[in-house]
C-alpha cells in the first residue's frame, strides 16, 4: 500500500511539472485552449491504459488482446515521453532557478520578478526531443514488435568438417509467447524461418513468460517449422518461473512434464545439459545445450558444461546452446574445452536501440557487455540474437525482432 502510495505521488508530481511546462510553451498561442486540449485527452487515454492493463491482466491460459497490449504500450509511452520532456525543462529550469537566486543577491529584479521566463525555443526544444521517443514508441507498439528482420551471418571455423561446408542454421530466442497478441503476425514470421531453407533450426530459450500454457495458442504454428536436420530448444530463465506455482512434489512434476511435452509436440529436441550427435556424410560435429546459467543471483544457475560434454567426441567442431551471454564470458572461455561456437540471446537488445551498419547502441550495453551480434575472443565465437517475441513493453524500437541466419564454412 505504501509502494502504490508512493507511485501516485511520483505521478502526481510528474504531471503537475509537465502540464505547468506544456502550459507555458502554449500560453502564447491563439489556440492555447486546443493544444491543452489534446494534452489532457492523451494524458488521460495513458493514465487510463495504465489502470486497464492492471485490472486486465493477461491470463497465462489465453492471449492478451490487442487492445490490451495498445492500451498499456501507450500508457508506457506517454509516461516515458513525460520523463524525457521534464528532464529537458528541468534543465532549464534548474538554470532559471541560479539566475533567480543571483538576481535576488545582487537586487537585479527586472520587473517581472526575479526568476527569469522561460525560453521559447529551449522549451519546444524539449517539446521535439520527447516528440522522438512518443512516436517511435507509438510505431514500436503497432509495428515494430512483429518487424521480423533477417539477419544473415557466415562463420568460418577451422575444425568444421567438409561436409557441412555451407550448412545452414537458423536461431530464434527469446519467444515469450505469453505477450504475444496477433497469430497471423506470429506465423507471418514462422514463415520467413521456414523461406530461408534451414538445414537446422535452434531455439535458445525463453518460450513463455512465467507459465507453460502460454504458448498453447501457437503450438501449431510453430509445429509447422521444418528442417532436414532437426529442431533443438534449450531453456532461459523466465522457463522456470512457472514451477513457482506449484508446492507438491506431484504436482511440480506434472508441470515439468506436461511443459517438455509441449516442446515435443512442436516437433523441438530440448536439450538439458546434454549434447547431440550432428551426422552427414560420414562426419559429424557437436551440438551442446545447457539449461540456464547467468550471471545475476536472480536467475537460475542450471546450465552444467561438463554434463553436456560428457561422453562425447569433442575431437570435432562444437556448438553450444546458451541462453545467458554472461555464461559465455564466465563458463565458457575459461573452460578447457574448447567450444567454436556459442548462441545465445536473453538480452532483447532491451527492444530498444539503434542498429545501423558500423553502429549499434542500446540502453542494455551497460548491463551486459555482450549484448548483441558476433563476439570472438581466445579463438571462440559468440552470437547474441536480440529476440523473436518481447516482455514487459508491447513493443520494439529499432531493436527489431530478428532471425538469424548462420552459414557455417571451412577455413
Amino acid at each position: 500500500m505504501v509502494a502504490f502510495g508512493a507511485l501516485i505521488l511520483i505521478f502526481a508530481t510528474l504531471e503537475f511539472y509537465v502540464f505547468g511546462a506544456v502550459n507555458s510553451i502554449v500560453s502564447a498561442s491563439d489556440y492555447k485552449i486546443y493544444w491543452l486540449a489534446l494534452y489532457v485527452g492523451l494524458s488521460a487515454l495513458g493514465y487510463f491504459g495504465l489502470v486497464y492493463a492492471m485490472m486486465n491482466g493477461a491470463s497465462v491460459f489465453r492471449m492478451p488482446s490487442t487492445t490490451f497490449s495498445l492500451l498499456l504500450g501507450f500508457g508506457f509511452t506517454m509516461f516515458v515521453t513525460k520523463l524525457i520532456f521534464s528532464g529537458f525543462m528541468a534543465v532549464q529550469d534548474i538554470g532559471r532557478l541560479f539566475a533567480g537566486a543571483y538576481n535576488l543577491v545582487a537586487s537585479n529584479d527586472s520587473g517581472d520578478g526575479f526568476v527569469p521566463s522561460r525560453r521559447q525555443a529551449i522549451s519546444l526544444l524539449a517539446a521535439g526531443a520527447a516528440a522522438v521517443p512518443f512516436f517511435s514508441m507509438l510505431y514500436g507498439i503497432t509495428k515494430g514488435k512483429y518487424q521480423f528482420t533477417v539477419n544473415k551471418q557466415r562463420l568460418g571455423f577451422s575444425s568444421l568438417p567438409d561436409a557441412f561446408k555451407g550448412f545452414k542454421i537458423v536461431q530464434i530466442s527469446d519467444i515469450h509467447a505469453g505477450s504475444w497478441d496477433d497469430k497471423e503476425e506470429v506465423a507471418r514470421g514462422i514463415q520467413m524461418i521456414q523461406d530461408q531453407k534451414p538445414d537446422m533450426i535452434v531455439f535458445t530459450g525463453d518460450l513463455v513468460n512465467s507459465h507453460k500454457d502460454e504458448i498453447d495458442p501457437f503450438m501449431d504454428i510453430f509445429a509447422s517449422l521444418d528442417a532436414p536436420y532437426g529442431k533443438f530448444a534449450i531453456l532461459g530463465n523466465h522457463d522456470y518461473y512457472g514451477g513457482r506455482y506449484y508446492d507438491g512434489e506431484e504436482e511440480k512434476k506434472a508441470y515439468w512434464d506436461d511443459f517438455y511435452s509441449k516442446f515435443e509436440y512442436m516437433g523441438f529436441d530440448l536439450i538439458m545439459n546434454d549434447h547431440r550427435r550432428i551426422e552427414k556424410d560420414g562426419q559429424h560435429f557437436n551440438l551442446l545445450g545447457v539449461e540456464n546459467w547467468g550471471s545475476s543471483r536472480h536467475f537460475p544457475k542450471k546450465g552444467d558444461l561438463d554434463k553436456s560434454i560428457a561422453n562425447a567426441n569433442l575431437d570435432t567442431f562444437n556448438l553450444l546452446l546458451s541462453h545467458d551471454p554472461t555464461h559465455w564470458e564466465q563458463k565458457v572461455l575459461e573452460h578447457p574445452q574448447h567450444i567454436d561456437l556459442t548462441l545465445s540471446g536473453h538480452t532483447h537488445g532491451m527492444q530498444f536501440g539503434i542498429k545501423l551498419p558500423g553502429m549499434q547502441w542500446s540502453p542494455v550495453q551497460y548491463r551486459y557487455k555482450r549484448w548483441l551480434g558476433l563476439y570472438e575472443e581466445k579463438d571462440q565465437k559468440l552470437y547474441v540474437n536480440r529476440g523473436f517475441g518481447y516482455l514487459g513493453f508491447p513493443g520494439r524500437v529499432g531493436m527489431w525482432p530478428e532471425i538469424t541466419v548462420l552459414e557455417l564454412d571451412t577455413v
